[in-house]
């Protein structure tokens, strides 16, 4: 005789029904829409050690990897194998918050969520890592796998200024999401399409609530003001008194503070890893060093005049530089100076012709393209050819080329003559300058 089913099971069966095809739509729907991508190069690479090394742990009741004595990441010494319980390359995590006025998003006494971010432990990042992963109906995957609370917390703290929350969580999902390694989905026992996202969504919101950036600040007397501002030294210091030890960094565009990012190391995965404190890995603050303006989410404006705590008024407060766009030079700048420019695989050099390179705008800031393929910041060094898959996400300070907020360039030695002359992001080396963008 058939099996009779009760009402209530008869509801669970198509209750469970729905939650798998939601969860296997939203695998199809990624792979369907970009069926012409490959994965990418660092999932290939995983698959094919498969093989070779154990990845998942056998007959574990938890559904991710067991990491024993997980490493800190950003302070191995060697390399990692395992990057199911360690996190690299982006091996820094950025909890990065918003304080948007223009227009008003989310509670008037609290931030919002902007996203969890990782870096490469030196203030550059990857981007865009899995296409075939790039899923979209994020609600909707959150909902099949019973995380309603934290959908829910989202509708409220992790809110678009345009008002396009869903297309906001997928951008934070599928550029940075999909870039952390201990997400992929051979670090899962038994990997259910999608569930990953469940994860990075859950713990960048458990983390965002460990992090109450209006109370700290107002703890300290730093609260929003049409009238008063603040120095930058205030601000680092009423965060730091519940963070001891570490600073965050302070984005500001026109003299508005508008940004924190909360930086970790992470001992272990994503998923059961502990987050630690950390200093900026190479990002750099955007904020004047007084008059930073923190206006309340009234859309009032400061007055011509007013008072800062902290220090003293400042003569004049500089705004972020221009994102370059279109095609251009990169001009090499020593004490103001043009000493050559960079060429198109990225190095110095003096004599020849200039390289021209393609902005494209990304975000808030743009990638660079040259005629040797897409540029980046590979192992510290600027670097323009086709083994670049993700090209770096860059921004300008003033009119000069930065990675990682950072505006200053270095090089072991000054280019002369024929000699092409590595560039590497940040003033480690001997010779320091900027790189300008001369539009073509």
């Amino acid at each position: 005789m058939p099996v009779m089913l009760d009402s209530g099971e008869l509801l669970d069966s198509f209750v469970a029904a729905a939650k798998a095809q939601v969860q296997s739509s939203a695998a199809a729907t990624a792979v369907e829409a970009l069926s012409t991508a490959m994965p990418s190069l660092r999932t290939l690479g995983k698959l094919a050690l498969a093989g070779a090394q154990t990845v998942l742990a056998q007959g574990a009741v938890n559904p991710f990897e067991s990491c024993s004595n997980p490493q800190l990441s950003c302070h191995n010494t060697t390399v990692v194998q395992d990057l199911c319980c360690f996190n690299a390359p982006g091996g820094q995590l950025l909890q990065t918050q918003f304080w948007d006025t223009h227009p008003v998003t989310g509670p008037v006494d609290s931030w919002t969520l902007h996203g969890l971010w990782p870096d490469r432990c030196d203030g550059t990042y990857d981007a865009n890592c899995d296409s075939s992963r790039s899923y979209s109906n994020i609600s909707a995957i959150l909902k099949s796998f019973g995380a309603d609370d934290t959908l829910s917390f989202m509708e409220t703290y992790w809110k678009d200024y345009k008002g396009q929350d869903e297309s906001f969580w997928y951008h934070e999902w599928a550029k940075h999401g999909t870039c952390i390694s201990t997400l992929e989905p051979e670090c899962y026992t038994e990997h259910k399409p999608t569930e990953e996202v469940v994860d990075y969504f859950n713990r960048a919101v458990s983390l965002f609530k460990t992090l109450p950036s209006y109370e700290w600040l107002a703890a300290a007397g730093i609260t929003p003001s049409s009238s008063t501002t603040y120095t930058f030294q205030a601000i680092q210091d009423a965060l730091a008194a519940k963070r001891p030890g570490v600073e965050v960094t302070l984005g500001c565009k026109s003299g508005e503070l508008n940004e924190i990012w909360y930086h970790y190391d992470v001992r272990g995965s994503l998923q059961t890893g502990e987050f630690v404190p950390a200093n900026p890995d190479g990002t750099k603050s955007t904020c004047p060093k007084t008059g930073i303006k923190y206006l309340p989410k009234s859309g009032s404006q400061p007055p011509a005049t007013s008072t800062t705590v902290g220090g003293p008024a400042p003569t004049s407060t500089s705004a972020p530089g221009t994102p370059f766009s279109g095609k251009g030079f990169l001009n090499v700048e020593v004490g103001g100076a043009k000493k050559g420019c960079i060429i198109s695989k990225g190095t110095w050099y003096t004599s020849g012709t200039c390289a021209t390179f393609t902005a494209t705008e990304l975000d808030d800031g743009f990638t660079l393209t040259s005629s040797k393929g897409k540029c980046g910041i590979v192992g510290g060094a600027l670097t323009c050819d086709a083994s670049v898959s993700s090209g770096t996400g860059f921004t300008a300070v003033d009119s000069s080329l930065a990675a990682g907020g950072n505006a200053v360039w270095s090089a072991d030695k000054a280019a002369s003559g024929s000699t092409q002359v590595p560039v590497y992001a940040g003033g480690d080396h001997a010779q320091q300058f900027a790189l300008t963008w001369q539009s073509v």
